[in-house]
């Protein structure tokens, strides 16, 4: 079953806990009150942090998008560019989005509970901080109260200010391009440092890890565009550096 399949159907039961967990049941309130979470089950650890994952990403989307007064057409596609939703379920994520939108709890509590999840796993938050991004830059305009959300929400999630301006630069500095700045290091990195931070990025960012991690499959397309994006900058300071 996807995770799709597991949120509206209920089986996550409340097992998540937290303002997260209070999301879902408001959002799948009818599945559970129709007996679909006793049928189901309670889910195991690594379906919990999926669940967990993919409800706090819908949640902090919704509050991104409104950051600014509100949410535009741009941002709900930007949001369903970085997640992948089926035809089918689109009208039961567009459900909870809705609610998150309109929930009158703080995003600071989904984003504290997110970060406590993954505490552990700071790629993953990386990775839903980058999709924050992506949706903040939809409309072609970031906002200063857009700005604000994601410098609390970076915040929240325990990165260090020199960790969240390499991470601002990467999605809105001027050099964003360079290998440099989406490697994260400086241009005046040996060539030993550079091949041991390429291995180090590629072990962290590797697909699988992350899942195993709780990412859930509908996600990981960014986990692999980040990958990609590794790469082809290690590529290009390789020849830049005649390292091949």
């Amino acid at each position: 079953m996807s995770v799709w399949g597991k949120i509206i159907g209920g089986a996550a039961g409340f097992a998540i806990g937290g303002p997260l967990g209070a999301l879902l049941g408001a959002s799948v309130g009818h599945a559970v009150d129709s007996g679909l979470v006793g049928a189901a089950g309670r889910a195991g650890e690594g379906a919990t942090r999926k669940i967990t994952f993919t409800i706090g990403v819908i949640a902090l989307s919704a509050k991104m998008a409104k950051a600014d007064g509100q949410v535009t057409r741009d941002e709900i596609e930007a949001f369903r560019e970085v997640f992948k939703i089926p035809p089918h379920e689109v009208r039961n994520v567009g459900r909870v989005f809705d609610m998150a939108r309109k929930d009158t709890a703080g995003y600071e509590a989904y984003a504290a509970q997110i970060a406590r999840l993954f505490k552990e796993t700071p790629q993953v938050l990386e990775d839903l901080l980058g999709a924050l991004f992506h949706i903040a830059n939809a409309d072609g305009i970031m906002h200063p109260a857009e700005i604000e959300y994601l410098d609390n929400v970076a915040r929240i999630f325990g990165f260090s200010d020199a960790q969240y301006e390499s991470i601002r630069a990467l999605h809105m500095g001027p050099d964003r391009a360079s290998p440099y700045t989406i490697m994260g290091i400086s241009p005046d990195i040996s060539d030993k440092d550079l091949k041991k931070r390429y291995r180090t990025l590629i072990k962290e960012n590797h697909p699988d890890k992350l899942i195993a991690q709780g990412m859930p499959q509908e996600f990981i397309e960014v986990a692999n565009d980040r990958l990609a994006a590794i790469n082809a900058a290690y590529d290009r300071l390789e020849e830049q550096r005649g390292l091949k």
